[in-house]
C-alpha cells in the first residue's frame, strides 16, 4: 500500500501542511533548455499558475469553440455519463472526457507544443489524468467553490503525489466579471486537510456541486491572507496553466457574456493513480483514468 503523505477526509478537524513534492520535477530546470521562458519558470514556481496570451491562433481557437458548441447540442438531451448537468435543469455544466469522445479533442491532448511544457513541468512522458469542456453561460452559469484539484485526486482517485497540471484552454474572453478562475497565488506550497467522511459515489453530486473536499474558512482566509487573490484573465485562445495543488474557485455568471473552457489535465507517467486514499471505490475512468496511456500514443 503506498503511504499517504496528504491525509484529508480523515479526522474531526482541517490543519494544513507544508507541499512535499517540487513544483517544477524537472531537474535544475532553470539549467536545460526549456520552452517557457526563466521569468514564466519562475512566476509559475512561486505563484503556482501562469498564463499565456494568445497561446492558440483566431483559427484554432475558433475551430475548438465550434467543437465544444457542436458537442453541446449534440449531447443537450443526451443522458450519457459524461453529461453533468446544472444542479435543478436540464443546463449542461461539464462534458468530461471529450478527447475521448471527439477526435478534435484528442488531437489537442495530443498537441506537441502541450506536451513540451507539460513533460518540463512534470518532468517525465505524461497522460491525460482528466479532461472536461466547462460550460458558464451567461445570466445562468453557476459557481465552481473553492478547491485543490489534487486534494480530490488523491482522495477520491488515488493520485499518490502533487505531481500533474492543468491547462484551461480559453475558448471565450475571460473577464474579471463572467465568472473567471480565480487563484490563490502560493496556495500550492499547502496542503489543506479538509473533514467530513467521503460517500460512496459521492462524484454524482459533487461534479453539480462541491460540498466535500473544500477548504474550511478559517484555513482559506489565511492562505488568501498570505497570498492574496489573484484574478488571471486572458483573450479566447490564451491558455492558464495552474499546478494540481493551487487553490481556485470561481463565482456564478449574471452578466450576458458566457465563458467556456476546455479543461486537460497531464499526469505524470510516475504518478499513475493507486487505490484512493478513502479507501472507497474509484472513480470511473472518464472521470480519473487509470490506464495511463501516454499522450501521443
Amino acid at each position: 500500500m503506498t503511504y499517504d503523505l496528504y491525509p484529508s477526509r480523515t479526522g474531526s478537524r482541517p490543519f494544513v501542511t507544508k507541499r512535499q513534492d517540487p513544483v517544477i520535477h524537472t531537474e535544475n530546470p532553470y539549467e536545460q533548455s526549456s520552452p517557457l521562458s526563466k521569468e514564466q519558470l519562475e512566476s509559475y514556481e512561486k505563484n503556482g499558475f501562469l498564463l499565456l496570451d494568445s497561446f492558440f491562433s483566431e483559427d484554432e481557437t475558433r475551430s475548438m469553440r465550434n467543437e465544444i458548441e457542436e458537442m453541446r447540442r449534440e449531447y443537450s438531451v443526451s443522458d450519457r455519463k459524461e453529461v453533468i448537468r446544472e444542479l435543478g435543469t436540464d443546463e449542461v455544466r461539464s462534458i468530461f472526457a471529450p478527447h475521448e469522445l471527439n477526435r478534435y479533442f484528442k488531437d489537442l491532448a495530443d498537441d506537441q507544443r502541450l506536451q513540451d511544457i507539460t513533460q518540463f513541468l512534470l518532468g517525465s512522458d505524461v497522460y491525460i489524468h482528466q479532461s472536461r469542456i466547462n460550460y458558464k453561460e451567461g445570466f445562468t452559469g453557476k459557481e465552481f467553490y473553492w478547491h485543490s484539484d489534487f486534494e480530490t485526486w488523491h482522495v477520491e482517485d488515488g493520485m499518490p503525489r502533487m505531481r500533474a497540471v492543468s491547462v484551461s484552454v480559453l475558448l471565450t474572453d475571460n473577464h474579471v466579471y463572467n465568472g473567471p478562475v480565480m487563484m490563490i497565488p502560493g496556495s500550492h506550497m499547502h496542503f489543506v486537510s479538509c473533514v467530513g467522511e467521503t460517500p460512496e459515489n459521492h462524484y454524482e453530486k459533487s461534479l453539480q456541486k462541491q460540498e466535500l473536499g473544500v477548504p474550511d474558512n478559517d484555513n482559506l482566509r489565511w492562505l488568501a491572507d498570505q497570498g492574496g487573490i489573484s484574478v488571471p484573465t486572458g483573450k479566447a485562445g490564451s491558455i492558464l496553466l495552474f499546478e494540481c495543488n493551487t487553490m481556485h474557485g470561481s463565482n456564478s455568471n449574471i452578466t450576458p457574456y458566457g465563458r467556456n473552457n476546455i479543461f486537460l489535465v497531464y499526469n505524470s507517467v510516475k504518478n499513475r493513480l493507486v487505490e484512493p486514499f478513502s479507501g472507497g471505490k474509484p472513480r470511473p475512468e472518464y472521470i480519473a483514468a487509470r490506464q495511463g496511456i501516454p499522450v501521443g500514443q
